[in-house]
C-alpha cells in the first residue's frame, strides 16, 4: 500500500461532524500518514486546533488568511494571524492567495494580505500554501519577486497552464495535485506529464473537489488514492512510486519529521 500525505484538507469542516472518526479510520486504512490542515480565517482556528489535539502528529495545522476572507477587517485579521505565530509553531503559512472568481473589488487588500504573509513565511522559514482562482496573472509577479527572497511555496489545487506550472517549478515551488487531475475536462491530464515529479504533491482539498468516481459527493482524505492512481497513470509509473516520491516531496517542503507524534 502506498504511503501518502494529504497536504491540503479541511478535515475540521462541519461536513465531517457526524462521522469524523470513521473518516479518519478510512484515511489511515488507505495509507494516509498525515493530514495537513489549512486555516481560512479567525473562525476556523478553534475547530482546526481541536482536531490537532485529538489526532496529534496526524492532523497538522497551518495558519493563514484565505483571500475570500479578506475584506474591511484585513488588517485586524492579519494581526490575529501574527499573534498566533508569536505564540506557537505551525507547519506552514496557509491558506493564503488570490481569488478573483468571487470578488474582484478586494484585489488591493488581497495583495496586501498576500505579501504580508509572504514576508511572515520568509521570516519564519516556512512554506506558504497558495490558493489561486482566476488570478494567475496577478499572482505571478509576487511569486517572481519573492522567489528572489527565498520564498518556499506550494500552489495548492494547481489549475494553471503548463508554462505557468513549469515556471513555478523552475522557481523552486511545488504544485498540489487534487481531484481536478481526474476530471475528464480538468485540463491537467496531459500537462502534468511535463511537470517534474519531484515538485508535485498530493492533496484532496476535502470536503471539496472529490475526484472521479466520487465527483459531486463530499470529498474525504481516503479518496486521495484516486488522485495518486491518475498521477501514476499519466507518469507511467506505479502508484507506490507516486506515494513514495510525493511523500518525500512533502517531507522536504513541510519538514514533516519534526511533526511526528
Amino acid at each position: 500500500m502506498a504511503k501518502i500525505v494529504d497536504t491540503h484538507c479541511h478535515i475540521y469542516s462541519s461536513r465531517f461532524s457526524d462521522d469524523l472518526s470513521t473518516v479518519i479510520e478510512r484515511a489511515r486504512s488507505q495509507g494516509i500518514t498525515k493530514i495537513l490542515m489549512p486555516n481560512i480565517d479567525k473562525d476556523s482556528i478553534d475547530p482546526m486546533l481541536s482536531l490537532e489535539r485529538d489526532y496529534p502528529g496526524f492532523c497538522i495545522p497551518m495558519m493563514g488568511l484565505h483571500p475570500c476572507s479578506v475584506g474591511n477587517t484585513v488588517r485586524e485579521q492579519l494581526r490575529v494571524i501574527d499573534r498566533w505565530f508569536s505564540d506557537r509553531e505551525f507547519i506552514a503559512v496557509g491558506e493564503i492567495g488570490l481569488d478573483l472568481y468571487w470578488d474582484k473589488t478586494t484585489l488591493k487588500d488581497q495583495l496586501l494580505a498576500l505579501e504580508h504573509q509572504f514576508e511572515l513565511a520568509i521570516s519564519s522559514d516556512l512554506p506558504v500554501v497558495i490558493h489561486c482562482r482566476e488570478a494567475f496573472e496577478e499572482l505571478i509577479g509576487p511569486l517572481r519577486k519573492y522567489s528572489k527572497k527565498g520564498l518556499k511555496a506550494v500552489l495548492h489545487c494547481f489549475t494553471g497552464s503548463e508554462s505557468y506550472g513549469k515556471e513555478c517549478i523552475d522557481m523552486g515551488y511545488y504544485l498540489g495535485m487534487g481531484g481536478v487531475l481526474t476530471f475528464k475536462n480538468g485540463g491537467l491530464k496531459e500537462i502534468v506529464k511535463g511537470f517534474d515529479l519531484d515538485h508535485l504533491l498530493l492533496e484532496t482539498d476535502s470536503p471539496y473537489l472529490a475526484p472521479v468516481p466520487y465527483r459531486g459527493k463530499r470529498n474525504e482524505p481516503a479518496f486521495i488514492t484516486e488522485v495518486a492512481a491518475e498521477l501514476a497513470k499519466q507518469k507511467e509509473i506505479g502508484i507506490e512510486e507516486v506515494g513514495k516520491r510525493t511523500t518525500e516531496n512533502a517531507d522536504r517542503v513541510f519538514k514533516l519529521a519534526s511533526w511526528n507524534s
